[in-house]
Protein backbone atom coordinates (compact mmCIF):
# COMPACT_ATOMS: atom_id res chain seq x y z
CA UNK A 1 0.00 0.00 0.00
CA UNK A 2 2.72 2.49 0.97
CA UNK A 3 4.66 1.51 -2.17
CA UNK A 4 1.73 2.48 -4.39
CA UNK A 5 1.30 5.76 -2.51
CA UNK A 6 5.00 6.64 -2.81
CA UNK A 7 5.10 5.78 -6.49
CA UNK A 8 1.95 7.77 -7.32
CA UNK A 9 3.08 10.77 -5.27
CA UNK A 10 6.55 10.94 -6.83
CA UNK A 11 5.09 10.47 -10.29
CA UNK A 12 2.56 13.27 -9.78
CA UNK A 13 5.28 15.65 -8.58
CA UNK A 14 7.48 14.75 -11.53
CA UNK A 15 4.68 15.42 -14.03
CA UNK A 16 3.99 18.86 -12.56
CA UNK A 17 7.66 19.83 -12.49
CA UNK A 18 8.20 18.77 -16.10
CA UNK A 19 5.35 21.03 -17.17
CA UNK A 20 6.76 23.92 -15.14
CA UNK A 21 10.18 23.58 -16.80
CA UNK A 22 8.68 23.70 -20.30
CA UNK A 23 6.44 26.63 -19.33
CA UNK A 24 9.51 28.74 -18.63
CA UNK A 25 10.03 28.96 -22.41
CA UNK A 26 6.58 30.43 -22.97
CA UNK A 27 6.52 33.64 -25.00
CA UNK A 28 10.29 34.03 -25.33
CA UNK A 29 12.19 34.63 -28.57
CA UNK A 30 14.35 31.96 -30.19
CA UNK A 31 17.43 33.84 -29.08
CA UNK A 32 16.38 34.23 -25.46
CA UNK A 33 15.59 30.54 -24.97
CA UNK A 34 19.01 29.58 -26.37
CA UNK A 35 21.45 32.23 -25.23
CA UNK A 36 23.87 31.60 -22.36
CA UNK A 37 22.73 33.47 -19.28
CA UNK A 38 25.48 32.48 -16.85
CA UNK A 39 29.25 32.32 -17.14
CA UNK A 40 28.97 28.54 -17.50
CA UNK A 41 26.52 28.83 -20.39
CA UNK A 42 23.27 27.81 -18.69
CA UNK A 43 20.32 28.42 -21.01
CA UNK A 44 16.60 27.63 -20.92
CA UNK A 45 16.16 25.35 -23.93
CA UNK A 46 19.34 23.51 -23.01
CA UNK A 47 17.85 22.64 -19.61
CA UNK A 48 14.87 21.05 -21.36
CA UNK A 49 17.12 19.10 -23.73
CA UNK A 50 19.25 17.95 -20.81
CA UNK A 51 16.28 16.61 -18.85
CA UNK A 52 14.88 14.86 -21.93
CA UNK A 53 18.18 13.07 -22.49
CA UNK A 54 18.64 11.95 -18.92
CA UNK A 55 15.04 11.03 -18.21
CA UNK A 56 15.20 8.72 -21.24
CA UNK A 57 18.24 7.11 -19.64
CA UNK A 58 17.37 7.04 -15.97
CA UNK A 59 13.76 5.91 -16.39
CA UNK A 60 14.33 3.72 -19.41
CA UNK A 61 17.75 2.55 -20.46
CA UNK A 62 19.01 1.56 -17.02
CA UNK A 63 15.97 -0.71 -16.53
CA UNK A 64 16.70 -2.52 -19.82
CA UNK A 65 14.01 -0.45 -21.50
CA UNK A 66 16.01 1.50 -24.10
CA UNK A 67 14.53 4.65 -25.56
CA UNK A 68 13.25 3.84 -29.07
CA UNK A 69 15.43 6.56 -30.64
CA UNK A 70 19.23 6.87 -30.68
CA UNK A 71 20.79 8.63 -27.70
CA UNK A 72 24.43 9.68 -27.38
CA UNK A 73 26.43 7.10 -25.45
CA UNK A 74 26.81 8.10 -21.82
CA UNK A 75 30.52 7.34 -22.16
CA UNK A 76 30.74 10.12 -24.73
CA UNK A 77 28.89 12.76 -22.68
CA UNK A 78 30.47 16.10 -23.57
CA UNK A 79 27.95 18.63 -22.31
CA UNK A 80 26.21 18.99 -25.68
CA UNK A 81 22.95 17.96 -24.03
CA UNK A 82 23.01 21.29 -22.18
CA UNK A 83 22.78 23.57 -25.21
CA UNK A 84 20.98 23.57 -28.53
CA UNK A 85 22.55 23.62 -31.99
CA UNK A 86 21.24 26.10 -34.59
CA UNK A 87 19.47 23.36 -36.57
CA UNK A 88 17.56 22.06 -33.52
CA UNK A 89 14.21 23.77 -33.16
CA UNK A 90 12.27 24.62 -30.02
CA UNK A 91 9.51 22.28 -31.20
CA UNK A 92 11.93 19.40 -31.73
CA UNK A 93 13.44 19.73 -28.26
CA UNK A 94 10.08 19.99 -26.50
CA UNK A 95 8.73 17.06 -28.52
CA UNK A 96 11.80 15.01 -27.56
CA UNK A 97 11.16 15.81 -23.90
CA UNK A 98 7.51 14.80 -24.21
CA UNK A 99 8.46 11.50 -25.88
CA UNK A 100 10.93 10.91 -23.04
CA UNK A 101 8.05 11.55 -20.58
CA UNK A 102 5.91 8.96 -22.30
CA UNK A 103 8.71 6.41 -22.24
CA UNK A 104 9.49 7.12 -18.58
CA UNK A 105 5.81 7.05 -17.63
CA UNK A 106 5.48 3.58 -19.18
CA UNK A 107 8.47 2.38 -17.13
CA UNK A 108 6.94 3.78 -13.94
CA UNK A 109 3.56 2.26 -14.71
CA UNK A 110 4.78 -1.18 -15.72
CA UNK A 111 7.52 -1.83 -13.16
CA UNK A 112 7.17 -2.26 -9.39
CA UNK A 113 8.79 0.41 -7.26
CA UNK A 114 11.50 -2.03 -6.16
CA UNK A 115 12.37 -3.08 -9.72
CA UNK A 116 16.15 -3.35 -10.15
CA UNK A 117 18.17 -1.18 -12.51
CA UNK A 118 21.85 -0.63 -13.23
CA UNK A 119 23.59 2.74 -13.67
CA UNK A 120 27.10 1.84 -14.88
CA UNK A 121 28.45 5.38 -14.46
CA UNK A 122 27.55 5.54 -10.75
CA UNK A 123 29.95 4.36 -7.99
CA UNK A 124 27.13 2.20 -6.56
CA UNK A 125 25.46 1.14 -9.81
CA UNK A 126 22.68 -1.14 -8.58
CA UNK A 127 19.49 0.85 -7.96
CA UNK A 128 15.74 0.47 -7.64
CA UNK A 129 12.98 2.30 -9.47
CA UNK A 130 12.26 4.22 -6.26
CA UNK A 131 15.83 5.57 -6.22
CA UNK A 132 15.60 6.70 -9.81
CA UNK A 133 12.20 8.35 -9.45
CA UNK A 134 13.57 10.39 -6.54
CA UNK A 135 16.74 11.18 -8.50
CA UNK A 136 14.92 12.35 -11.63
CA UNK A 137 12.43 14.39 -9.62
CA UNK A 138 15.28 16.02 -7.71
CA UNK A 139 17.18 16.77 -10.93
CA UNK A 140 14.10 18.16 -12.69
CA UNK A 141 13.23 20.33 -9.71
CA UNK A 142 16.77 21.66 -9.50
CA UNK A 143 16.78 22.64 -13.16
CA UNK A 144 13.29 24.11 -12.95
CA UNK A 145 14.71 26.33 -10.20
CA UNK A 146 17.54 27.35 -12.50
CA UNK A 147 14.92 28.18 -15.13
CA UNK A 148 13.00 30.30 -12.60
CA UNK A 149 16.00 32.56 -12.13
CA UNK A 150 16.93 32.72 -15.81
CA UNK A 151 13.39 33.68 -16.79
CA UNK A 152 13.20 36.35 -14.10
CA UNK A 153 16.44 37.84 -15.40
CA UNK A 154 15.06 37.96 -18.95
CA UNK A 155 11.67 39.61 -18.49
CA UNK A 156 10.73 39.54 -14.82
CA UNK A 157 8.15 36.75 -15.11
CA UNK A 158 8.06 34.45 -12.09
CA UNK A 159 6.04 31.55 -10.68
CA UNK A 160 6.53 27.89 -9.90
CA UNK A 161 3.98 27.02 -12.61
CA UNK A 162 1.58 28.79 -14.92
CA UNK A 163 -1.35 28.60 -12.49
CA UNK A 164 0.57 30.61 -9.88
CA UNK A 165 2.00 33.38 -12.03
CA UNK A 166 1.24 36.84 -10.68
CA UNK A 167 1.21 40.18 -12.53
CA UNK A 168 4.47 42.08 -12.38
CA UNK A 169 4.31 45.05 -9.97
CA UNK A 170 7.52 46.91 -10.77
CA UNK A 171 7.19 49.45 -7.94
CA UNK A 172 6.48 46.80 -5.31
CA UNK A 173 9.42 44.73 -6.50
CA UNK A 174 11.76 47.71 -6.34
CA UNK A 175 10.64 48.52 -2.80
CA UNK A 176 11.09 44.91 -1.70
CA UNK A 177 14.52 44.70 -3.28
CA UNK A 178 15.61 47.91 -1.59
CA UNK A 179 14.51 46.53 1.79
CA UNK A 180 16.71 43.48 1.26
CA UNK A 181 19.62 45.64 0.05
CA UNK A 182 19.45 47.82 3.18
CA UNK A 183 19.39 44.71 5.37
CA UNK A 184 22.46 43.35 3.59
CA UNK A 185 24.34 46.63 4.04
CA UNK A 186 23.35 46.85 7.69
CA UNK A 187 24.71 43.35 8.29
CA UNK A 188 28.18 44.54 7.30
CA UNK A 189 28.07 47.86 9.13
CA UNK A 190 26.76 50.03 6.31
CA UNK A 191 29.42 48.95 3.83
CA UNK A 192 28.50 48.01 0.28
CA UNK A 193 29.89 44.87 -1.30
CA UNK A 194 33.00 46.72 -2.51
CA UNK A 195 33.88 47.55 1.10
CA UNK A 196 33.08 51.27 0.73
CA UNK A 197 30.62 53.11 2.93
CA UNK A 198 27.09 52.86 1.56
CA UNK A 199 25.93 56.04 3.29
CA UNK A 200 25.18 58.89 0.87
CA UNK A 201 26.59 61.32 3.49
CA UNK A 202 29.86 59.50 3.95
CA UNK A 203 33.00 61.58 3.54
CA UNK A 204 35.91 59.95 1.77
CA UNK A 205 39.29 60.40 3.43
CA UNK A 206 42.69 60.02 1.89
CA UNK A 207 44.57 56.86 2.82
Amino acid sequence: MIDDFAKDYLHHQLKETREALVWKLDGLSEYDIRRPLTVTGTNLLGLVKHMATWEARYLGEIFARPFPEPLPRWQDADGSDLWVAPDETREQVIDFYQRAWDHADATIKELPIDALGHVPWWPSPDVKLFNMMVHVLQDTTRHAGHADILREQLDGRTGVMAAYEEPIDTAARATHRETIERAAQAAVGGMDRSGLSASPNAVETAP
